[in-house]
Protein backbone atom coordinates (compact mmCIF):
# COMPACT_ATOMS: atom_id res chain seq x y z
CA UNK A 1 0.00 0.00 0.00
CA UNK A 2 2.74 2.41 0.99
CA UNK A 3 4.79 1.67 -2.12
CA UNK A 4 1.85 2.10 -4.50
CA UNK A 5 0.75 5.34 -2.82
CA UNK A 6 4.27 6.78 -2.98
CA UNK A 7 4.55 5.77 -6.64
CA UNK A 8 1.27 7.48 -7.56
CA UNK A 9 2.20 10.68 -5.72
CA UNK A 10 5.64 10.64 -7.33
CA UNK A 11 4.13 10.25 -10.82
CA UNK A 12 1.39 12.79 -10.08
CA UNK A 13 3.80 15.45 -8.74
CA UNK A 14 5.25 16.68 -12.08
CA UNK A 15 1.75 17.19 -13.49
CA UNK A 16 0.64 19.07 -10.39
CA UNK A 17 3.78 21.23 -10.22
CA UNK A 18 3.43 22.19 -13.89
CA UNK A 19 -0.28 22.96 -13.70
CA UNK A 20 0.14 24.83 -10.41
CA UNK A 21 2.67 27.15 -12.04
CA UNK A 22 0.44 27.63 -15.11
CA UNK A 23 -2.66 28.30 -13.01
CA UNK A 24 -0.73 30.71 -10.79
CA UNK A 25 0.49 32.63 -13.84
CA UNK A 26 -3.09 32.90 -15.14
CA UNK A 27 -4.19 34.02 -11.67
CA UNK A 28 -1.64 36.85 -11.72
CA UNK A 29 -2.65 37.77 -15.28
CA UNK A 30 -6.31 37.94 -14.28
CA UNK A 31 -5.41 40.09 -11.29
CA UNK A 32 -3.34 42.53 -13.39
CA UNK A 33 -5.98 42.79 -16.09
CA UNK A 34 -8.73 43.20 -13.47
CA UNK A 35 -11.00 40.48 -14.81
CA UNK A 36 -10.98 41.87 -18.34
CA UNK A 37 -12.30 38.60 -19.78
CA UNK A 38 -14.73 37.90 -16.96
CA UNK A 39 -18.21 37.05 -18.25
CA UNK A 40 -21.28 37.74 -16.15
CA UNK A 41 -23.84 35.01 -15.59
CA UNK A 42 -27.62 35.09 -15.49
CA UNK A 43 -27.62 32.63 -12.60
CA UNK A 44 -25.72 34.16 -9.71
CA UNK A 45 -24.23 31.89 -7.08
CA UNK A 46 -25.86 32.52 -3.74
CA UNK A 47 -23.65 33.45 -0.81
CA UNK A 48 -22.89 30.39 1.32
CA UNK A 49 -25.28 29.65 4.15
CA UNK A 50 -23.83 30.14 7.61
CA UNK A 51 -21.92 27.01 8.60
CA UNK A 52 -23.46 24.80 11.24
CA UNK A 53 -27.00 24.88 9.85
CA UNK A 54 -28.70 21.60 10.79
CA UNK A 55 -30.34 19.81 7.86
CA UNK A 56 -31.41 16.70 9.74
CA UNK A 57 -31.44 15.31 13.29
CA UNK A 58 -33.29 12.31 14.64
CA UNK A 59 -32.90 9.15 16.66
CA UNK A 60 -32.92 6.05 14.47
CA UNK A 61 -31.64 2.50 14.15
CA UNK A 62 -28.08 2.28 12.82
CA UNK A 63 -26.18 -0.96 12.29
CA UNK A 64 -23.00 -0.77 14.39
CA UNK A 65 -20.22 -2.66 12.60
CA UNK A 66 -18.07 -2.91 15.73
CA UNK A 67 -20.90 -4.53 17.71
CA UNK A 68 -22.41 -6.41 14.75
CA UNK A 69 -25.91 -5.40 15.83
CA UNK A 70 -28.46 -2.63 15.47
CA UNK A 71 -28.29 0.27 17.92
CA UNK A 72 -30.35 3.38 18.51
CA UNK A 73 -28.19 6.34 17.45
CA UNK A 74 -28.78 10.08 17.26
CA UNK A 75 -27.91 11.21 13.72
CA UNK A 76 -27.06 14.85 12.95
CA UNK A 77 -26.34 16.26 9.48
CA UNK A 78 -25.25 19.87 9.08
CA UNK A 79 -24.63 21.85 5.91
CA UNK A 80 -21.08 20.55 5.64
CA UNK A 81 -22.88 17.30 4.64
CA UNK A 82 -21.01 15.12 7.13
CA UNK A 83 -23.19 12.41 8.70
CA UNK A 84 -22.50 12.35 12.44
CA UNK A 85 -23.67 9.49 14.65
CA UNK A 86 -23.92 9.99 18.44
CA UNK A 87 -24.61 7.45 21.19
CA UNK A 88 -27.70 9.43 22.19
CA UNK A 89 -29.36 12.83 21.97
CA UNK A 90 -28.01 13.62 25.42
CA UNK A 91 -24.44 12.91 24.27
CA UNK A 92 -24.95 15.26 21.32
CA UNK A 93 -26.38 18.01 23.53
CA UNK A 94 -23.44 17.68 25.95
CA UNK A 95 -20.97 18.23 23.08
CA UNK A 96 -19.54 14.71 23.11
CA UNK A 97 -17.65 13.84 19.91
CA UNK A 98 -19.58 11.74 17.38
CA UNK A 99 -19.10 7.98 17.55
CA UNK A 100 -18.96 7.84 13.74
CA UNK A 101 -18.37 10.43 11.03
CA UNK A 102 -19.22 9.68 7.41
CA UNK A 103 -18.52 11.81 4.34
CA UNK A 104 -20.62 10.04 1.70
CA UNK A 105 -18.82 11.40 -1.38
CA UNK A 106 -19.17 9.01 -4.31
CA UNK A 107 -21.86 7.09 -2.46
CA UNK A 108 -25.24 5.80 -3.55
CA UNK A 109 -28.38 5.81 -1.44
CA UNK A 110 -30.67 2.78 -1.76
CA UNK A 111 -33.94 1.89 -0.07
CA UNK A 112 -34.48 -1.63 -1.42
CA UNK A 113 -32.55 -4.67 -0.20
CA UNK A 114 -32.50 -6.15 -3.72
CA UNK A 115 -30.90 -3.00 -5.17
CA UNK A 116 -28.29 -2.93 -2.44
CA UNK A 117 -27.42 -6.61 -2.94
CA UNK A 118 -26.97 -6.13 -6.68
CA UNK A 119 -24.67 -3.14 -6.19
CA UNK A 120 -22.59 -4.64 -3.39
CA UNK A 121 -22.23 -7.94 -5.31
CA UNK A 122 -20.78 -6.02 -8.27
CA UNK A 123 -17.94 -4.89 -5.99
CA UNK A 124 -17.29 -8.32 -4.50
CA UNK A 125 -15.77 -10.37 -7.34
CA UNK A 126 -16.27 -13.70 -5.59
CA UNK A 127 -13.85 -16.30 -7.04
CA UNK A 128 -15.79 -19.13 -5.37
CA UNK A 129 -19.03 -20.20 -7.02
CA UNK A 130 -21.44 -19.83 -4.09
CA UNK A 131 -24.62 -21.87 -4.09
CA UNK A 132 -28.07 -20.33 -4.45
CA UNK A 133 -28.88 -20.82 -0.77
CA UNK A 134 -25.84 -18.80 0.27
CA UNK A 135 -26.62 -16.06 -2.26
CA UNK A 136 -30.17 -15.76 -0.92
CA UNK A 137 -29.07 -15.08 2.65
CA UNK A 138 -29.51 -11.48 3.81
CA UNK A 139 -26.23 -9.60 4.23
CA UNK A 140 -27.67 -7.63 7.16
CA UNK A 141 -30.90 -8.78 8.85
CA UNK A 142 -33.36 -5.90 9.03
CA UNK A 143 -35.14 -5.22 12.34
CA UNK A 144 -37.79 -3.02 10.67
CA UNK A 145 -39.46 -2.81 7.30
CA UNK A 146 -37.98 0.38 5.82
CA UNK A 147 -34.18 0.37 5.38
CA UNK A 148 -31.77 2.94 3.95
CA UNK A 149 -28.44 1.69 2.60
CA UNK A 150 -25.50 4.02 2.03
CA UNK A 151 -23.11 2.31 -0.39
CA UNK A 152 -19.59 3.76 -0.75
CA UNK A 153 -16.94 2.46 -3.15
CA UNK A 154 -13.98 2.04 -0.77
CA UNK A 155 -15.62 2.26 2.64
CA UNK A 156 -17.79 -0.19 4.50
CA UNK A 157 -21.42 0.52 3.84
CA UNK A 158 -23.84 2.05 6.33
CA UNK A 159 -27.27 0.66 7.20
CA UNK A 160 -30.22 2.45 8.78
CA UNK A 161 -33.77 1.33 9.54
CA UNK A 162 -37.11 3.07 10.07
CA UNK A 163 -40.61 2.19 11.22
CA UNK A 164 -42.46 4.12 8.52
CA UNK A 165 -41.88 5.14 4.88
CA UNK A 166 -42.07 8.88 5.62
CA UNK A 167 -39.07 8.73 7.97
CA UNK A 168 -37.23 6.54 5.45
CA UNK A 169 -37.95 9.05 2.66
CA UNK A 170 -36.83 12.03 4.73
CA UNK A 171 -33.49 10.48 5.65
CA UNK A 172 -32.76 9.07 2.19
CA UNK A 173 -33.55 12.47 0.61
CA UNK A 174 -31.11 14.25 2.92
CA UNK A 175 -28.46 11.59 2.27
CA UNK A 176 -28.87 12.08 -1.49
CA UNK A 177 -28.30 15.80 -1.00
CA UNK A 178 -25.12 15.02 0.97
CA UNK A 179 -23.79 12.79 -1.81
CA UNK A 180 -24.60 15.33 -4.51
CA UNK A 181 -22.95 18.25 -2.74
CA UNK A 182 -19.86 16.34 -1.63
CA UNK A 183 -19.47 15.09 -5.22
CA UNK A 184 -19.82 18.54 -6.79
CA UNK A 185 -18.93 21.35 -4.38
CA UNK A 186 -15.15 20.91 -4.67
CA UNK A 187 -15.39 20.93 -8.48
CA UNK A 188 -17.29 24.24 -8.37
CA UNK A 189 -14.45 26.08 -6.66
CA UNK A 190 -12.69 28.58 -8.91
CA UNK A 191 -9.42 29.08 -7.04
CA UNK A 192 -6.29 28.52 -9.12
CA UNK A 193 -5.16 25.80 -6.71
CA UNK A 194 -8.30 23.72 -7.34
CA UNK A 195 -8.10 24.25 -11.10
CA UNK A 196 -4.44 23.19 -11.06
CA UNK A 197 -5.28 20.02 -9.14
CA UNK A 198 -8.15 18.99 -11.44
CA UNK A 199 -6.07 19.60 -14.57
CA UNK A 200 -3.19 17.61 -13.07
CA UNK A 201 -5.55 14.67 -12.45
CA UNK A 202 -6.71 14.87 -16.06
CA UNK A 203 -3.16 14.84 -17.44
CA UNK A 204 -2.10 12.07 -15.03
CA UNK A 205 -4.92 9.83 -16.28
CA UNK A 206 -4.28 10.72 -19.93
CA UNK A 207 -0.67 9.64 -19.49
CA UNK A 208 -2.06 6.19 -18.64
CA UNK A 209 -4.38 6.18 -21.65
CA UNK A 210 -7.59 7.20 -19.87
CA UNK A 211 -9.43 10.00 -21.64
CA UNK A 212 -12.79 11.60 -21.01
CA UNK A 213 -14.65 12.02 -17.73
CA UNK A 214 -13.88 9.92 -14.65
CA UNK A 215 -16.61 8.85 -12.27
CA UNK A 216 -14.29 8.90 -9.24
CA UNK A 217 -13.63 12.66 -9.31
CA UNK A 218 -15.76 13.02 -6.19
CA UNK A 219 -15.03 14.65 -2.87
CA UNK A 220 -12.01 16.77 -1.96
CA UNK A 221 -8.40 16.63 -3.13
CA UNK A 222 -7.38 13.88 -0.70
CA UNK A 223 -10.34 11.69 -1.64
CA UNK A 224 -9.80 12.16 -5.39
CA UNK A 225 -6.08 11.40 -5.21
CA UNK A 226 -6.80 8.41 -2.95
CA UNK A 227 -9.28 7.18 -5.56
CA UNK A 228 -6.45 7.33 -8.13
CA UNK A 229 -4.33 5.12 -5.88
CA UNK A 230 -7.17 2.67 -5.24
CA UNK A 231 -7.90 2.41 -8.96
CA UNK A 232 -4.42 0.92 -9.40
CA UNK A 233 -4.24 -0.92 -6.08
CA UNK A 234 -7.61 -2.69 -6.02
CA UNK A 235 -6.92 -5.23 -8.82
CA UNK A 236 -3.77 -6.34 -6.99
CA UNK A 237 -5.68 -6.73 -3.73
CA UNK A 238 -8.32 -8.81 -5.45
CA UNK A 239 -5.72 -11.13 -6.95
CA UNK A 240 -3.76 -11.50 -3.72
CA UNK A 241 -6.56 -11.82 -1.15
CA UNK A 242 -9.87 -13.03 -2.61
CA UNK A 243 -8.74 -16.56 -3.64
CA UNK A 244 -7.38 -17.19 -0.14
CA UNK A 245 -10.53 -16.23 1.75
CA UNK A 246 -12.51 -19.03 3.43
CA UNK A 247 -15.93 -19.31 5.04
CA UNK A 248 -19.48 -18.44 4.11
CA UNK A 249 -20.09 -15.99 1.30
CA UNK A 250 -21.47 -13.17 3.45
CA UNK A 251 -18.59 -13.58 5.92
CA UNK A 252 -16.06 -13.36 3.08
CA UNK A 253 -17.89 -10.40 1.62
CA UNK A 254 -17.90 -8.62 4.98
CA UNK A 255 -14.18 -9.26 5.49
CA UNK A 256 -13.41 -8.05 1.96
CA UNK A 257 -15.22 -4.75 2.50
CA UNK A 258 -13.37 -4.31 5.80
CA UNK A 259 -10.00 -4.94 4.09
CA UNK A 260 -10.82 -2.43 1.33
CA UNK A 261 -11.85 0.18 3.90
CA UNK A 262 -8.70 -0.31 5.98
CA UNK A 263 -6.58 -0.04 2.84
CA UNK A 264 -8.41 3.13 1.78
CA UNK A 265 -7.91 4.72 5.21
CA UNK A 266 -4.17 3.98 5.03
CA UNK A 267 -4.02 5.40 1.52
CA UNK A 268 -5.80 8.59 2.63
CA UNK A 269 -3.35 9.12 5.48
CA UNK A 270 -0.34 8.78 3.18
CA UNK A 271 -1.95 10.84 0.41
CA UNK A 272 -2.75 13.63 2.87
CA UNK A 273 0.86 13.79 4.01
CA UNK A 274 2.28 13.57 0.48
CA UNK A 275 -0.13 16.14 -0.96
CA UNK A 276 0.56 18.63 1.83
CA UNK A 277 4.29 18.33 1.16
CA UNK A 278 3.73 18.77 -2.59
CA UNK A 279 1.55 21.85 -2.07
CA UNK A 280 4.14 23.46 0.19
CA UNK A 281 6.80 22.89 -2.49
CA UNK A 282 4.57 24.52 -5.11
CA UNK A 283 3.85 27.50 -2.85
CA UNK A 284 7.58 28.03 -2.30
CA UNK A 285 8.14 27.81 -6.06
CA UNK A 286 5.48 30.41 -6.87
CA UNK A 287 6.80 32.78 -4.21
CA UNK A 288 10.08 32.85 -6.09
CA UNK A 289 8.30 33.14 -9.45
CA UNK A 290 5.81 35.87 -8.58
CA UNK A 291 8.18 38.79 -8.99
CA UNK A 292 9.40 37.50 -12.36
CA UNK A 293 5.87 36.84 -13.60
CA UNK A 294 4.65 40.31 -12.67
CA UNK A 295 7.63 42.10 -14.24
CA UNK A 296 7.68 40.00 -17.41
CA UNK A 297 3.92 39.55 -17.93
CA UNK A 298 3.90 41.33 -21.33
CA UNK A 299 6.66 39.09 -22.64
CA UNK A 300 4.96 35.99 -21.22
CA UNK A 301 1.67 36.88 -22.92
CA UNK A 302 3.37 37.60 -26.25
CA UNK A 303 5.11 34.22 -26.14
CA UNK A 304 1.88 32.51 -25.11
CA UNK A 305 -0.12 34.12 -27.92
CA UNK A 306 2.56 33.32 -30.49
CA UNK A 307 2.62 29.65 -29.44
CA UNK A 308 -1.18 29.48 -29.37
CA UNK A 309 -1.29 30.85 -32.91
CA UNK A 310 1.16 28.22 -34.16
CA UNK A 311 -0.83 25.42 -32.52
CA UNK A 312 -4.12 26.78 -33.85
CA UNK A 313 -2.75 26.90 -37.39
CA UNK A 314 -1.78 23.24 -37.11
CA UNK A 315 -4.88 21.78 -35.52
CA UNK A 316 -7.74 24.10 -36.48
CA UNK A 317 -8.50 22.57 -39.88
CA UNK A 318 -8.69 18.89 -38.78
CA UNK A 319 -10.49 19.92 -35.58
CA UNK A 320 -13.12 21.91 -37.47
CA UNK A 321 -13.56 19.05 -39.94
CA UNK A 322 -14.08 16.58 -37.07
CA UNK A 323 -16.63 18.87 -35.41
CA UNK A 324 -18.55 19.53 -38.65
CA UNK A 325 -18.71 15.85 -39.62
CA UNK A 326 -18.95 14.01 -36.30
CA UNK A 327 -20.40 16.39 -33.71
CA UNK A 328 -22.37 19.29 -35.13
CA UNK A 329 -25.00 17.20 -37.00
CA UNK A 330 -26.03 15.47 -33.76
CA UNK A 331 -26.06 18.46 -31.39
CA UNK A 332 -29.58 19.80 -32.17
CA UNK A 333 -31.27 16.44 -31.55
CA UNK A 334 -29.25 15.77 -28.38
CA UNK A 335 -29.94 19.28 -27.07
CA UNK A 336 -33.65 18.86 -27.73
CA UNK A 337 -33.70 15.60 -25.78
CA UNK A 338 -31.73 17.06 -22.90
CA UNK A 339 -33.85 20.19 -22.56
CA UNK A 340 -37.05 18.20 -21.91
CA UNK A 341 -36.07 16.83 -18.47
CA UNK A 342 -34.11 20.00 -17.59
CA UNK A 343 -37.05 22.28 -18.37
CA UNK A 344 -39.39 19.93 -16.53
CA UNK A 345 -37.17 20.05 -13.44
CA UNK A 346 -36.95 23.84 -13.35
CA UNK A 347 -40.71 24.12 -13.98
CA UNK A 348 -41.30 21.84 -10.99
CA UNK A 349 -39.10 24.11 -8.86
CA UNK A 350 -41.13 27.15 -9.92
CA UNK A 351 -44.42 25.38 -9.17
CA UNK A 352 -43.14 24.30 -5.76
CA UNK A 353 -42.13 27.86 -4.88
CA UNK A 354 -45.48 29.24 -6.07
CA UNK A 355 -47.35 26.63 -4.03
CA UNK A 356 -45.39 27.49 -0.88
CA UNK A 357 -45.95 31.24 -1.34
CA UNK A 358 -49.68 30.77 -1.96
CA UNK A 359 -50.03 28.64 1.17
CA UNK A 360 -48.27 31.32 3.24
CA UNK A 361 -50.53 34.03 1.76
CA UNK A 362 -53.70 32.05 2.41
CA UNK A 363 -52.62 31.20 5.95
CA UNK A 364 -51.94 34.85 6.75
CA UNK A 365 -55.29 35.96 5.27
CA UNK A 366 -57.06 33.51 7.57
CA UNK A 367 -55.10 34.16 10.77
CA UNK A 368 -53.54 37.63 10.35
CA UNK A 369 -50.83 36.26 12.67
CA UNK A 370 -47.58 38.21 12.10
CA UNK A 371 -45.52 35.84 14.24
CA UNK A 372 -46.69 32.84 12.24
CA UNK A 373 -46.03 34.76 9.02
CA UNK A 374 -42.45 35.38 10.09
CA UNK A 375 -41.98 31.68 10.87
CA UNK A 376 -43.43 30.68 7.51
CA UNK A 377 -41.15 33.11 5.64
CA UNK A 378 -38.13 31.69 7.45
CA UNK A 379 -39.21 28.21 6.35
CA UNK A 380 -39.61 29.51 2.80
CA UNK A 381 -36.04 30.82 2.85
CA UNK A 382 -34.90 27.34 3.88
CA UNK A 383 -36.93 25.64 1.14
CA UNK A 384 -33.78 24.73 -0.91
CA UNK A 385 -32.61 22.67 2.08
CA UNK A 386 -35.91 20.86 2.54
CA UNK A 387 -34.84 17.63 0.88
CA UNK A 388 -38.27 15.99 0.95
CA UNK A 389 -40.02 18.89 -0.78
CA UNK A 390 -37.20 19.36 -3.32
CA UNK A 391 -36.85 15.67 -4.19
CA UNK A 392 -39.79 15.56 -6.68
CA UNK A 393 -38.08 18.39 -8.57
CA UNK A 394 -34.77 16.50 -8.62
CA UNK A 395 -36.46 13.31 -9.80
CA UNK A 396 -37.63 15.08 -12.98
CA UNK A 397 -33.97 15.46 -13.96
CA UNK A 398 -33.28 11.75 -13.47
CA UNK A 399 -35.02 11.32 -16.82
CA UNK A 400 -31.78 12.71 -18.31
CA UNK A 401 -30.30 9.26 -17.84
CA UNK A 402 -31.96 7.96 -21.02
CA UNK A 403 -31.11 10.77 -23.53
CA UNK A 404 -27.57 10.97 -22.14
CA UNK A 405 -27.01 7.37 -23.22
CA UNK A 406 -26.50 8.77 -26.73
CA UNK A 407 -23.68 10.93 -25.40
CA UNK A 408 -22.23 7.83 -23.76
CA UNK A 409 -22.26 5.72 -26.92
CA UNK A 410 -21.45 8.42 -29.49
CA UNK A 411 -19.01 10.67 -27.62
CA UNK A 412 -17.69 8.27 -24.95
CA UNK A 413 -19.22 10.39 -22.19
CA UNK A 414 -19.57 7.94 -19.31
CA UNK A 415 -20.14 10.15 -16.28
CA UNK A 416 -23.88 10.70 -16.71
CA UNK A 417 -24.43 11.18 -12.95
CA UNK A 418 -22.17 14.24 -13.12
CA UNK A 419 -24.57 16.05 -15.46
CA UNK A 420 -27.64 15.05 -13.44
CA UNK A 421 -26.13 16.16 -10.13
CA UNK A 422 -24.80 19.44 -11.53
CA UNK A 423 -28.26 20.22 -12.94
CA UNK A 424 -29.86 19.44 -9.57
CA UNK A 425 -27.43 21.82 -7.87
CA UNK A 426 -28.45 24.59 -10.26
CA UNK A 427 -32.10 23.85 -9.49
CA UNK A 428 -31.39 24.27 -5.80
CA UNK A 429 -29.63 27.57 -6.52
CA UNK A 430 -32.64 29.20 -8.16
CA UNK A 431 -35.06 28.58 -5.28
Amino acid sequence: VSGKTEAVIKNFSPHYQRQYAVAFCEHIQNELEQHRDFQSQFLKTKPPVESGMILYEAELLHFAEDLKKWKERYIVIRNDYEVQSFESKEAYQKGVSPKYRILPAGGKVLTLEEDYNLLSDKHFPDPIASNEKENAQAFVLLPKEFPVYLWQPYLRHSYYCFEDPEAQKQFSSVLNDCVRHLNQDFLKQTTFEVQAFLEAVQFFRQEKGHYGSWKMITGNEIQILSNLVMEELLPNLQTMILPKMKGKRNDRKRVWFAIVEETYNLVQEQVSEGLNTLKEECKDLTKNLEGTIRSDMDQILNSKNYLAGKIKATVSEPAEKCCVENIQPFLPSILEELMGPVSSGFSEVRLLFEKEVNEIRQDFQKTNDSTKLKENLEQLMNLPFNSVKMEPCYLKVHLLQEPLQDLKSRFKFYHIDFVVQRTQNFMQEVV
